[in-house]
């Protein structure tokens, strides 16, 4: 899409959007209601869909400064369907004045990155001689002044890349780790930032994680932190990450954090393939995305449900986008459907292309990014047509409306929709169409008529019947990841609905694909979810 036009073009689209519908859609500042983030004035749900721009590394530059005007950066962030940034930054820019003093030339000479300085001195030089603290604060207004949200996230203290168990930035009192030091950054922050709507919440500590890791400092100083956010600037939300690199909130199942802050308290996960790296290797897919699921639930998503709901954003998650990395790919196809299932909020990473200085390298490339490493483009137009059904709001506390399904692939991204009277095909989820389904054995009806998905034989596409009630239309899910949706032939064999990358605007049914759990067999075509939503 970019490669196609000018940047000027480009300005012209987004002003054109920007005056239509106004820097934001909803008002500012946000709030919760139960499990939801909504607008404080009017309580309309407002979906949190954002990138990841790191901040927080040796330099303590928002990186790719050097390669594009910061206003076509954001620009393509906007036309790549995200409303928000989750922003990083390093406590010490803001506490010690060796730091935060530095201007961004001194903080690029000071590492011989001279080319990055250079790309800065064309494409942004009025940023060059600002302090760090000013020129992290001209980001935010930048990004503000494109309409879009921002979370501040506390990613490290000591400005590095992140994270390893023992690298000083972990936990509280880790060498790096000054819980007092701690709080008086995120005070400075919360100030400095007050009265910036577009600022709308900050993330008290990315990845707890180490050998110091313990529950009574847990809450002692995330509670401290989260109030001193809140006495300072208690428009903003409050993020609160769990431990064990932010995969883990279990603990408050049984010891609730004890805090709302006016209904400001929102949870953050993360979720990568990584962290169940042999099991997406070595064991049967529809098992492992199951027990990913099941854990991600126990661990975190438990949250949104219950009495005492709150909010949860999955402010990490991602794949390397080149489509080269196994585990990854299977992964991505698990946390799909979970993810628009429990229509989370969410912050993908990442963003940059690039780095200006990574673990001890000049330049190096970031292959989780959505854009390319010279920052162009997008890295694969597809992996972001994958990321439309999670961009979308699918449900709304408000709404009044009857509950209907939307039927997604995960692997293409792609909806199963209807066509003229009987033209059922896969294509993208901006438009999708309603189904209705009552639990297993009970036919797929398009919503609004007689009209139901039937299997038509083994290989054959799937058709739309008014014949709602023989084996052949009525389904139910078969397999341990609960991704297979399967109908009866006349032998009393399962048939699974089917999308493969041949063509993915074909949907057909085939016989059922890995139901017994087979090391060497590969599901992930058949995988579909039917979604949830109640929006009108």
């Amino acid at each position: 899409m970019f490669a196609k036009m000018g940047m000027k073009t480009l300005h012209v689209i987004l002003l054109i959007f920007l005056s239509l519908f106004g820097a934001f859609c909803y008002s500012l500042p946000l709030s919760t209601r139960g499990r939801w983030i909504v607008d404080s004035e009017t309580g309309r749900r407002v979906k949190l869909t954002c990138l990841n721009w790191a901040a927080h590394i040796d330099t303590m530059v928002t990186e790719g400064l050097h390669t594009q005007p910061i206003e076509d950066i954001v620009a393509k962030v906007t036309l790549m369907g995200f409303n928000c940034i989750r922003l990083t930054y390093a406590t010490f820019m803001w506490t010690r004045p060796d730091y935060g003093n530095k201007t961004v030339a001194q903080s690029l000479d000071s590492m011989n990155l001279t080319q990055a300085r250079e790309g800065i001195a064309r494409n942004n030089p009025r940023l060059l001689n600002l302090s760090l603290q000013d020129a992290y604060e001209a980001v935010v207004d930048a990004i503000g002044a494109n309409g879009l949200m921002l979370v501040l996230d506390n990613h490290v203290s000591k400005p590095m890349w992140c994270c390893a168990s023992e690298d000083g930035n972990g936990f509280f009192g880790d060498m790096f780790f000054d819980p007092k030091e701690w709080v008086q950054g995120l005070t400075q922050v919360a100030s400095r930032f007050k009265g910036k709507p577009q600022v709308v919440a900050m993330s008290m500590r990315n990845e707890l994680r180490g050998p110091r890791q313990n529950l009574p400092d847990w809450y002692t100083n995330m509670t401290e932190g989260a109030k001193a956010i809140h006495s300072t600037n208690p428009d903003v939300l409050v993020l609160v990450s769990g431990l064990n690199f932010d995969l883990d909130l279990s603990f408050l199942n049984t010891t609730p954090f004890g805090l709302t802050l006016d209904n400001k308290v929102v949870y953050e996960a993360h979720w990568y393939s990584f962290d169940f790296t042999q099991q997406w290797q070595t064991q049967p897919l529809n098992r492992v995305c199951r027990q990913c699921a099941d854990e991600f639930q126990r661990e975190a998503a438990f949250l949104i449900t219950g009495d005492n709901a709150a909010p949860l954003i999955l402010s990490e998650f991602g794949v390397d986008v080149r489509g080269v990395n196994q585990d990854d790919n299977r992964y991505f196809n698990c946390l799909l459907p979970t993810v628009a299932d429990k229509d989370l909020d969410w912050a993908l990473w990442t963003l940059q292309g690039s780095y200006y200085y990574r673990e001890g390298k000049a330049g190096p490339e970031e292959v989780y990014s959505v854009l390319d490493y010279n920052w162009d483009k997008p890295r694969d137009p597809k992996y972001l047509e994958r990321l439309t059904i999670l961009q979308q709001t699918i449900q709304d506390p408000n709404s009044i409306a009857l509950s209907y399904y939307v039927l997604v692939h995960p692997e293409s991204g792609f909806c199963v929709n209807v066509e003229g009277q009987d033209n059922v095909h896969g294509s993208s989820c901006r438009e999708h169409s309603k189904w209705s389904h009552s639990g297993d054995g009970s036919p797929i009806q398009l919503v609004g008529s007689e009209l139901c998905l039937k299997a038509a034989g083994d290989g054959v596409p799937v058709a739309l019947s008014t014949d709602c009630k023989s084996p052949w239309a009525t389904w139910k899910l078969v397999s341990d990841s609960m991704l297979h949706i399967a109908a009866m032939d006349e032998q009393g064999n399962s048939l699974c609905l089917e999308s493969t990358s041949s063509n993915y605007s074909s949907i057909l049914t085939r016989s059922c694909a890995c139901l017994n759990n087979e090391t060497n067999c590969d599901p992930q075509s058949q995988w579909f979810r039917l979604v949830p939503s109640n929006l009108s």
